[in-house]
């Protein structure tokens, strides 16, 4: 499925008074940027999931938002620390706003991953 250019535009324009937004491709889906921070992912579904960390996982708890989880060859489950966004995100900016600045708080938390040297 390819990824969707709509939802990419829609949170671009919703997102646009708080920062620009940029993505990378990832897996069939895109890594979502709020000004050089990462915040969202949108999956390979078509999917949009939330950053989320220790601090915020109560809110996205209390809201019934499902941790993104993934299946491995074999069958073993895995998860990342992003959470489904909430259904009303997709028609209301102000909604989308506020989740996504969750997910941009925890992503300014986020340890800076220090670059590999090269060999």
């Amino acid at each position: 499925m390819p990824l969707d250019q709509s939802l990419l535009d829609w949170i671009a324009e919703a997102m646009a008074p708080i920062g620009s937004i940029t993505h990378l491709a990832m897996m069939g889906g895109a890594t979502l940027y709020c000004e050089g921070t990462v915040f969202a992912i949108i999956t390979a579904e078509g999917q949009l999931h939330f950053k989320a960390d220790k601090l915020s996982d109560a809110i996205w708890d209390e809201a019934g938002c499902a941790r993104f989880t993934y299946e491995f060859s074999g069958g073993k489950m895995g998860s990342m620390n992003y959470r489904l966004a909430p259904d009303d995100v997709h028609d209301d900016a102000d909604a989308l706003r506020h989740w996504a600045k969750l997910g941009l708080e925890a992503g300014l938390r986020a340890p800076v991953k220090k670059a590999k040297k090269a060999k």
